[in-house]
């Protein structure tokens, strides 16, 4: 059902000696609602994977893998638009560890630093739409607000503009 599709360590750079990144594909279920964070810079949300095991009497349910899912700028704030609790996700990312103290103690969690998100289409359908662009005049920290309406913004799916279409022939 749910499955780590691929972990491999990537040497960044040409040199032997640069560092190491732990970039892994997951697939999983949103455990949670998206969180949103620093102005819409940072979302972040909890992946569960849980995967089909064979026992004597046939297949069950394994573990689950709770890993939190961290996305910055662009990609934070189309997540928080795009992902429902329950959504069955495929996230590519690099493997962080966030220590921290509390109460005397060091505390340590692993974070999957997200570099793209998307709907696993094995399980369903998604609908995408493309991001307005911005002409040269236009800023968006001119005024900081997302558009009202995000699908009118966006403007309408191949779909709409084929039924479109086909009402005005």
């Amino acid at each position: 059902c749910v499955q780590i599709l691929m972990a491999k360590t990537h040497l960044s750079g040409e040199r032997k000696d640069g560092p190491m990144e732990a970039l892994v594909h997951i697939t999983g279920y949103a455990g949670s609602e998206v969180e949103i964070r620093g102005n819409g810079t940072v979302s972040a949300f909890r992946l569960a994977c849980t995967p089909r095991v064979k026992t004597k009497g046939g297949w069950g349910d394994g573990n689950t893998t709770w890993i939190e899912v961290s996305c910055f700028r662009l990609l934070a704030e189309h997540v928080a638009a795009s992902v429902r609790k329950g959504d069955p996700v495929v996230v590519v990312g690099k493997l962080r560890t966030n220590v921290w103290e509390k109460d005397g103690q060091t505390h340590e969690r692993l974070v999957l630093e997200a570099d793209m998100v998307g709907h696993d289409l094995n399980r369903g359908t998604s609908a995408f739409r493309r991001r307005p662009r911005l002409s040269s005049s236009d800023s968006r920290e001119a005024d900081g607000a997302p558009p009202e309406d995000e699908v009118e913004a966006a403007g309408l799916s191949a779909e709409e503009r084929a039924a479109k279409a086909a009402q005005a022939a």
